[in-house]
């Protein structure tokens, strides 16, 4: 199986969730006897997992998610060396001390961030605009209208941080403070997702205050 077609698969099953064999195949435009032989070489290479559903009639549905060694084929930001220097900086200087470097984390960001959405006055643009920084820092965010409880939904595929945020929720609080900043007083943000606590990735709904 080519390099790139595994990286198309896993990449579908990071965006879009788990998939059967058929969806996949439609949505990269491949056969699904061919999509079925990628999949058994992703399987075999511990890249993926399936559960088989059973319906109300007819056959178990099979579908197919990205197993822990998938989802570690997206950048983490180098999260070896990241957990040393927060071990190191812990044992340096204390719980304090990882605060004081979250907080620092958070004010760099903050001027990025507000100086890319300074001239958006729309909601969905400043989204749009903060969805576009996220992806350039690996988060593989997008923007969505939330057709049943109004407002949108930002939506972060991948953590690029996540060694980082799973050994210190401290990441994540900041986070979510970040986006409440530069999105304005007037927003009401609220997390309805979390890649750490068991979800495949991490969505915050996002509505205009009246």
């Amino acid at each position: 199986m080519s390099d790139r077609t595994k990286t198309r698969l896993i990449t579908a099953l990071k965006t879009a969730g788990p998939q059967t064999a058929a969806e996949l195949a439609k949505a990269e435009g491949v056969t699904s006897v061919a999509a079925r032989q990628h999949l058994d070489s992703l399987l075999a290479e511990g890249l993926v997992g399936f559960e088989d559903i059973k319906g109300t009639v007819g056959r178990p549905k099979r579908v197919w998610t990205l197993t822990r060694e998938g989802h570690a084929q997206f950048p983490d930001n180098h999260s070896g060396l990241i957990l040393g220097l927060l071990d190191g900086m812990k044992v340096l200087y204390g719980d304090e001390g990882i605060d004081r470097l979250i907080a620092h984390r958070e004010q760099e960001a903050l001027k990025v961030y507000s100086a890319a959405l300074a001239d958006k006055v729309d909601l969905k643009d400043k989204l749009s605009a903060l969805a576009e920084i996220r992806s350039r820092e690996g988060y593989m965010a997008s923007v969505e209208e939330d057709a049943n409880a109004g407002g949108f939904l930002l939506v972060e595929n991948h953590c690029s941080i996540c060694a980082a945020a799973t050994a210190c929720q401290g990441f994540c609080r900041s986070e979510m403070s970040l986006f409440r900043t530069v999105l304005g007083q007037d927003v009401d943000l609220t997390r309805t997702e979390h890649l750490l606590s068991g979800g495949r990735r991490c969505v915050y709904h996002v509505k205009q205050l009246a």
